[in-house]
């Protein structure tokens, strides 16, 4: 009996906007507002970022996530007509209706079928997930997947008092960005390369933890900052911790072997999240990358940027064994080996 293929990654990319706003730049711009202004160095001191990229004036999520996928088809040696299915994963969206994955399909003339997969910034790893699983199974056998990031948007820029501004903190480290990656079958032995394991686990009673409230059924039509703007509710720290003992029942040998592995992403906040997250998972630091400081929190794009960063300085080669570990709000966690 013929053996399941297994997915491996035909290209990977990232597009970071070439506007640079630094984190002195967003705080001279929330002081400008005439609310609380915190002082020089603040933000830094807090977040251990240098700044974000921020997008041209009316590009959209799909934009992004054009732009990226354009150079993964390039890099893959693929036409638009080769892609079976188009997934857009991000936190981000163009239009509540239709799908983003639409304008994405349109923007690059794609006519297979298309579909959005959204889990805050989980969404690009689960959407590997969900694409390895139709690899796998025969139902497709080359996936584009399209990510694009608009996190400027979500900025508080007028804090009215100090906890407003504490509150609004993971919004200033937000960058917008694009990624793509797309996913072929692949010889499904041992040691061929490909996705070769992926594991997830939530807590799903933190979603109030971290939230984005505006556009939904909840807040449809609210123009109030807390609801249109980033705001951080409760203690994310003390939700992964909650469900740590079921991160390390349930992916504990996924973890061994990420540990072991020769380069590490994980989704990156700020600097005191990424030194927290070395700790928790007792990670090597050595194979780890610390993309946040320069590039800030690309939300769903953030491991792919990770993987293309580390694949520029020689840190990836064929054959190594590479994992991505996924943290979003609402509380998820997901981790995914990769035989490179």
């Amino acid at each position: 009996m013929p053996e399941a293929p297994r997915a491996r990654i035909a290209a990977v990319t990232a597009h970071l906007p070439a506007t640079y706003r630094t984190l002195d730049d967003i705080r001279a711009r929330i002081a400008g507002t005439g609310g609380y202004a915190p002082p020089p160095g603040l933000l830094e001191d807090l977040t251990g970022v240098r700044g974000v990229h921020v997008r041209d004036d009316g590009a959209n999520a799909s934009d992004l996530a054009v732009i990226a996928a354009r150079t993964a088809l390039d890099e893959a040696g693929l036409k638009i007509g080769d892609i079976d299915l188009l997934l857009f994963a991000a936190t981000a969206h163009d239009l509540v209706e239709p799908a983003t994955s639409h304008l994405v399909a349109a923007k690059l003339g794609a006519t297979c079928p298309v579909f959005d997969v959204k889990n805050a910034c989980n969404s690009f790893l689960n959407g590997m997930e969900v694409a390895a699983s139709f690899i796998e199974g025969g139902r497709y056998r080359t996936v584009l997947i399209a990510c694009g990031e608009v996190g400027s948007l979500v900025a508080r820029w007028h804090a009215p008092d100090r906890q407003a501004f504490l509150r609004a903190l993971p919004g200033y480290t937000v960058s917008d960005a694009g990624a793509a990656m797309v996913l072929t079958a692949g010889p499904g032995h041992a040691d061929s390369p490909g996705l070769l394991s992926s594991r997830f686990v939530s807590n799903s009673a933190a979603w109030e933890a971290c939230t984005l409230a505006g556009g939904g059924t909840m807040h449809a039509r609210s123009v109030h900052d807390d609801h249109t703007t980033l705001r951080l509710n409760g203690d994310l720290r003390e939700a992964a911790l909650d469900i740590l003992p079921e991160i390390l029942d349930t992916a504990g040998d996924e973890l061994s072997s990420a540990r072991a592995g020769a380069f590490i992403a994980f989704h990156q906040i700020a600097m005191p999240q990424y030194r927290q997250m070395l700790d928790l998972f007792t990670l090597p630091e050595s194979r780890c990358m610390p993309a946040v400081a320069e590039h800030g929190n690309c939300a769903a794009a953030s491991l792919p940027v990770q993987l293309v960063k580390a694949r520029e300085a020689d840190r990836v080669e064929a054959g190594d064994t590479v994992a991505l570990l996924g943290l979003a709000s609402g509380f998820s966690f997901g981790l995914s080996l990769i035989r490179w």
